[in-house]
């Protein structure tokens, strides 16, 4: 430990005429020395087990450490929320989210979409499904919503665009009903876990997505010949890929061109780069920016509105019918100047 004598003659020396300025430099307290990042963490939504998540990912993974140089560590976790903090605390750098809990990544963990995916078969997007069992009795959204209390229901993580927010906007909100006034029991889990517990019985019905069932269906797993489609929602955008806003630009730059290029192309590379993403319902990625998230936003207003009417406060209605007018004006001003049809979250 340096005394405070030492320090002082130490200073007394430095201070000596002649001194140049380079050695007065020296005499101040040294910056910490910048280290450059070779190392970032990837978080990916475990929308099944994470050790099958994990397989999945890993050549993926393996791929952006080769084209970009960087050393890439994956953070798996089925809870949206802890993918919303780990950005937050720069525990992570980027990372595949879904739409909901990326809105909330932009909002609150210093987040930016700067990608998103498209599916292998060209159709862009997805929906949100409730599934019953293949041999029940419950034919339709009517018979669901009973609302006896003899039913147990699944739905996804309350950050979930599909397991939750979806059926909640265009399901639940509309009719007026709560899934936990409705039902006998209301337990929350990931698609895969919902859909397998439909299958067997153990749930009378679960909120789903069509890339589950698809995937599942294209791996060749039996449950989706025990599960029927009861409803689906209108098509709803793909996942996008964000990273926190203030990520090195090199870095930055290193992963758009990354993910921009990665699977295309006629080259035999690309072609086992497409089987990896097929594993994972994706095609590939596409540039996007935050407006990717405008039509989630519209249906996250269009759930407020719902819920002010249902309260029966007025003030809270026209601030909620403004909310969601502004937003889908700014959706219709991007569509517009993206040169695409319009879309609608009603």
């Amino acid at each position: 430990m340096i005394s405070r004598r030492s320090a002082l003659a130490f200073a007394a020396r430095c201070s000596l005429v002649g001194l140049s300025a380079l050695a007065l430099a020296s005499c101040s307290k040294k910056p910490e020395a910048t280290v450059s990042k070779d190392t970032i963490t990837f978080s990916i939504l475990s929308t099944e087990s994470a050790q099958n998540m994990e397989g999945y990912w890993k050549p993926i993974l393996a791929d952006m450490e080769k084209q970009t140089g960087l050393k890439v560590k994956p953070f798996f976790s089925s809870n949206y929320s802890s993918l919303i903090v780990a950005m937050g605390a720069k525990q992570t750098d980027v990372g595949w989210f879904s739409n909901q809990s990326g809105l909330e990544a932009v909002r609150r963990s210093n987040g930016e979409v700067f990608a998103r995916t498209f599916d292998p078969s060209g159709v862009d997007g997805y929906k949100s499904l409730i599934i019953v069992p293949a041999d029940s009795k419950i034919r339709t959204v009517q018979d669901l919503l009973k609302c006896d209390k003899t039913l147990n229901f699944g739905i996804g993580d309350k950050k979930s665009t599909s397991g939750t927010l979806a059926p909640m906007t265009y399901v639940f909100i509309p009719a007026n009903k709560k899934p936990e006034e409705c039902f006998k029991t209301v337990i929350s889990a990931n698609h895969q876990a919902n859909l397998f517990a439909v299958a067997n019985g153990k749930l009378d019905a679960a909120t789903n997505n069509s890339t589950a069932v698809g995937l599942a269906r294209a791996r060749g797993d039996s449950v989706v010949d025990k599960i029927r489609v009861i409803w689906e929602s209108p098509t709803l955008p793909e996942d996008p890929i964000i990273w926190r806003k203030d990520l090195d630009p090199v870095i930055k730059e290193k992963l758009r061109q990354f993910f921009l290029t990665y699977a295309q192309g006629d080259t035999p590379e690309a072609e086992r780069q497409r089987g990896y993403l097929k594993k994972l319902s994706i095609g590939g990625f596409k540039p996007a920016d935050d407006t990717h998230l405008l039509v989630v936003r519209e249906m996250e207003a269009t759930e407020n509105l719902g819920l002010a009417r249902e309260a029966g406060d007025q003030a809270k209605i026209a601030a909620a019918q403004k909310a969601l007018d502004d937003i889908k004006a700014q959706r219709v001003a991007a569509e517009g100047k993206a040169g695409v049809a319009p879309t609608s979250a009603n």
